[in-house]
């Protein structure tokens, strides 16, 4: 059945001489793997380099219930990129921040509240001029939310620690390593409180930031039902430190 929708590319792959398998979170079904076949041929009506990660996407598409590998009829970009593909920091955290949604995202349900919580971030990433190193930081924060892990925001004079494994402050330093010091703690607490377009506000120093980021990737390994792991990540740290 031919439906339009609109998509976020998640990750494309090779498949064949000339084909690539992409997995697109859509509008209407979620994350979807779909088949575009003779996408890397030099006069392929699908090309493969429209779909690179945290492309916005208007499709058409041949959706048919329990097949393995949709298809599409149509695709073109709904929402051409300014500077993503040409600001090396803008492109490092589009690939990684893809990476993690294809990794913790599981259901083909819709999610309409997640769609567009995905959709504006990037437009968002793509105009922000300032407080771009806290931009992939923030993000993973608030898409706990809809992972069904987000921490409890109970932060306060004497619940100074945050404890990654039981998702909440506490007043003693947990016994465990999974946690954060005290100064980590308050600044992930107004991470929290700040949204996609004010968290560039907050002053962070770099060493504080990368401490952050990877006790929040420790926060994903803890609380995600699948073993992950995030290959780009390793590339983002270069490019920000």
């Amino acid at each position: 059945m031919l439906q339009s929708t609109r998509g976020i590319v998640l990750h494309s792959f090779k498949y064949g001489d000339t084909s690539i398998i992409c997995n697109i979170y859509t509008e209407t079904h979620g994350k979807v793997p779909f088949l575009i076949q003779g996408a890397r041929k030099h006069k392929a009506k699908l090309k493969a380099n429209l779909f690179q990660p945290f492309f916005l996407l208007d499709l058409e598409i041949y959706y048919k219930e329990k097949r393995q590998l949709q298809k599409i009829k149509e695709a073109r970009n709904d929402v051409p990129f300014e500077t993503i593909l040409y600001d090396n920091s803008k492109r490092s955290i589009a690939i990684f921040l893809a990476e993690v949604l294809n990794k913790t995202i599981q259901s083909e349900d819709a999610d309409k509240q997640l769609f567009e919580f995905i959709y504006n971030h990037i437009k968002i990433l793509d105009i922000k001029e300032k407080g771009l190193a806290n931009f992939h930081l923030s993000f993973l924060v608030q898409l706990a939310k809809f992972l069904g892990f987000y921490p409890q925001n109970n932060f306060n004079a004497e619940n100074k620690f945050f404890d990654l494994k039981n998702g909440f402050f506490t007043k003693i330093k947990p016994f465990h390593k999974h946690h954060l010091n005290e100064k980590e703690s308050e600044i992930f607490h107004e991470i929290m409180k700040y949204s996609a377009d004010q968290h560039e506000n907050l002053h962070i120093s770099p060493s504080v930031r990368q401490k952050l980021l990877d006790k929040t990737i420790d926060f994903y390994y803890l609380h995600h039902s699948g073993n992950i792991h995030f290959k780009s990540y390793q590339i983002l740290k270069e490019v920000f430190n």
